[in-house]
């Protein structure tokens, strides 16, 4: 009897042991196979781009040109993936949800920062759900009118407008976007009264209606009826801004007629909240790259859009001072 409990206790130490030292093991295996993966090279997949917005637009455009250059400098591919719908809420809380590894960005434009915000339109949307990393052009919104319209300058489509109150037809993004809040705070500045016609989704519309003689004029970027008016079937009048756009010496700003009205559009980029600080540099670095080259900068000068980079450090305060400017031209509308 004492014999076997001897060899009990002597079996029963060297299975404890067993145990203890394949649990060690096994420990210290998963360590050695975690090591790699926590310290590994960001990136290690393709990047997803989310636009939020149909193809086709200058946001469309802008994202997928700088994106095609950013790549170069990264071992994996940038794609980029059109999902539009709830100005612009839909494929940012797409963006929002993702996992936060710097494989899925995004693009935040005026709606994504000012008009979403604003309205309390979606529930669950938030800027702070995001870590903006880069802004690559600020350019200003512009009036264009259709050649069929038979304007052919600003003045012209201001006296055509004092003449006959509500008669001229001009198309702007929908209620809260920023040529909206544009339209009218020229309306409030020359004493006129526009037919306002707003159009859902990208610019596309706007100049689709253009063509067709739906509308006599536009409210948006220059970049963004930069088909159009290469074309002929439409002009610039006037950009809403207070210097002049080397690239459309033509587009007098709205300042030369002493109104006081700067307006305009943005491309930020953006992440997932809480992605971690090195796949931001990384990014960042792959996009200031893109943005800083000959290539990029000539193309998208071309287009009559101003290349303007702010790199993590310096978009959060930048995004703050927009927000808040014209969150008060807003207060004093009424809108």
């Amino acid at each position: 009897m004492f014999a076997l409990k001897s060899l009990d206790s002597s079996l029963r130490q060297r299975l404890a042991k067993g145990v203890v030292g394949a649990t060690l093991a096994t420990t210290a295996l998963a360590a050695v196979v975690a090591v790699p993966t926590a310290q590994a090279d960001f990136p290690q997949r393709d990047i997803r781009m989310i636009v939020p917005w149909p193809a086709g637009g200058g946001a469309d455009a802008i994202s997928r040109k700088i994106s095609s250059l950013a790549e170069e400098a990264l071992p994996t591919s940038i794609y980029v993936e059109n999902i539009g719908g709830a100005v612009t809420a839909t494929g940012l809380m797409q963006l929002a949800t993702a996992r936060p590894d710097g494989h899925t960005i995004g693009v935040l434009t005026y709606d994504s920062v000012v008009t979403l915000p604003r309205g309390n339109m979606v529930p669950g949307y938030s800027l702070e759900k995001l870590t903006p990393f880069a802004r690559v052009t600020q350019e200003a919104d512009a009036i264009v009118v259709s050649q069929r319209s038979g304007y052919s300058s600003y003045e012209e489509l201001i006296e055509a407008a004092k003449a006959n109150p509500g008669t001229v037809r001009i198309g702007v993004a929908p209620e809260g976007s920023g040529p909206y809040l544009a339209v009218r705070r020229l309306e409030a500045a020359t004493g006129v009264s526009f037919n306002v016609i707003s159009y859902p989704g990208s610019s596309t519309a706007e100049a689709e209606a253009l063509l067709s003689g739906e509308i006599d004029a536009a409210i948006s970027s220059l970049g963004d009826f930069s088909g159009i008016l290469s074309s002929g079937d439409a002009m610039g009048v006037v950009e809403l801004s207070g210097s002049q756009n080397a690239a459309y010496p033509d587009v007098p700003p709205i300042s030369d007629f002493d109104v006081d009205l700067e307006t305009g559009s943005f491309i930020v980029l953006a992440a997932p909240a809480n992605t971690p600080e090195d796949a931001i540099d990384t990014l960042e670095s792959a996009y200031h790259e893109a943005y800083s080259s000959d290539e990029f900068q000539q193309w998208v000068t071309s287009l009559g859009v101003a290349p303007g980079w702010l790199g993590s450090e310096e978009v959060n305060e930048w995004i703050d001072g927009y927000q808040e400017r014209t969150f008060d031209a807003m207060d004093e509308l009424n809108l």
